[in-house]
């Protein structure tokens, strides 16, 4: 084998994991260390103050009769001005007994406006025609499996006194997890994205973007996606800061969301993101460059080398096969067995998980695994050209608190 095919068979293999280290040990390492000692925007408005700006929340539903009473009861139950609050639904044909439900509850708040859609439509077409009929300076985006506490929308809108913030995403928490499923995974992945973001935030003020279930965006920099856009919460984000605008994660204003225990259902829920995510790499390339700015390395760090994370671990596994063939030593021998091994405990926790046994350090594998397998379905789904954006609500928990 030429000199040549080794070198760069051994500059894939060690590069491919430099960069996938980095982006999921590295870089949040280097984060924390960078936030040490910086605090959050203090330019507020005070929780009493007759400057409070209007409010108006969007949501999108589909065939979300179990959770959308509570949704809209958490919703207005809130320390925020009530008189400044306007909360717009739009349905997206549901089939089942959601309509009733909000045209029920719309008779009991005066400030829910309800809009049924006839046809399948998609979530950024729901959200860019309930955006047009809000009026309001500051607008809320959510989901309707997320649930707020009393001080949520204070603490998201009182940011907007600082004219430099764009966006203010929420901290989502998970507060139910189960051992024999993904959910406590899931609790766990959230929580430390719930803290890169906010670092990212207090650092950059380039927070790479909130998570969709919540946050708030002022009116002035607020740009739909495409309607063929799968992900738009994400595009909204990355507009924000393309225009120059600051976005930041505030951890006091804190909801629940209801989540999926199914390996299966978070497989496809990722992979309809995935798909979504690497539409937007394609539409936010300019803010790649430089990659030593602010926003530009958090994006490469935190977001693009994460997407990217199956195809450095199919290069890597090439890699190493073309060094053990090449009689590598003993270590690229164990290295190659780690790899090929790795993937196969999946089989291990499924039996396990069949027998009523449930070891954590086994869970966390099946889900770094299933999430990047669903990576690159999504990319290979986004290469084939995204056929459609109208969504299926995830099966969650489904119960009431």
């Amino acid at each position: 084998m030429p000199p040549l095919v080794e070198a760069l068979a051994t500059a894939g293999l060690w590069g491919g994991l430099a960069l996938v280290a980095h982006t999921y040990v590295g870089f949040p390492v280097l984060l924390s260390r960078l936030a040490r000692g910086r605090h959050q925007n203090a330019n507020v408005y005070a929780p009493d103050s007759a400057e409070l700006p209007a409010v108006d929340i969007l949501l999108a539903v589909y065939n979300e009769e179990q959770v959308i009473e509570e949704k809209i009861c958490s919703t207005f139950a809130t320390s925020y001005p009530p008189e400044k609050l306007t909360f717009y639904i739009g349905s997206d044909n549901s089939q089942d007994g959601t309509n009733a439900l909000v045209e029920q509850l719309a008779r009991e708040y005066p400030r829910l406006r309800f809009r049924p859609f006839g046809q399948r439509t998609g979530k950024p077409g729901i959200m860019e025609a309930l955006s047009l009929e809000a009026t309001a300076p500051v607008l809320v985006l959510t989901d309707a499996n997320v649930f707020f506490t009393p001080d949520t929308l204070y603490h998201l809108v009182k940011h907007f006194r600082n004219p430099a913030i764009g966006q203010v995403g929420g901290n989502i928490l998970n507060p139910d997890h189960r051992q024999d499923g993904i959910s406590g995974q899931e609790k766990a992945y959230l929580e430390r994205e719930n803290m890169i973001k906010y670092q990212e935030g207090v650092v950059w003020g380039s927070m790479i973007g909130a998570f969709g279930g919540c946050f708030a965006v002022r009116r002035s920099c607020y740009h739909p996606a495409p309607a063929s856009f799968i992900v738009d919460d994400f595009f909204i984000s990355m507009a924000v800061l393309q225009d120059g605008y600051q976005a930041i994660n505030e951890l006091a204003a804190v909801c629940h969301e209801d989540v999926s225990d199914k390996l299966p259902e978070e497989f496809r829920r990722k992979a309809r993101i995935s798909a979504g995510n690497f539409q937007n790499l394609v539409a936010f390339r300019r803010l790649l460059w430089p990659p030593w700015r602010g926003v530009s390395f958090a994006y490469w760090s935190h977001k693009v080398l994460r997407w990217l994370t199956p195809l450095l671990l199919l290069l890597m596994l090439l890699c190493n096969v073309v060094l053990v063939l090449r009689g590598g030593s003993w270590f690229y021998q164990l290295m190659l067995a780690g790899q090929v091994a790795a993937p196969a405990l999946l089989l291990l926790d499924g039996a396990l998980h069949r027998l009523g046994v449930h070891l954590r350090l086994l869970r966390f594998i099946t889900h770094f695994y299933s999430m990047n397998g669903a990576l690159l379905l999504g990319l290979w789904r986004f290469l084939g050209g995204v056929k459609t954006t109208v969504w299926e609500p995830t099966q969650r928990f489904q119960h009431k608190r």
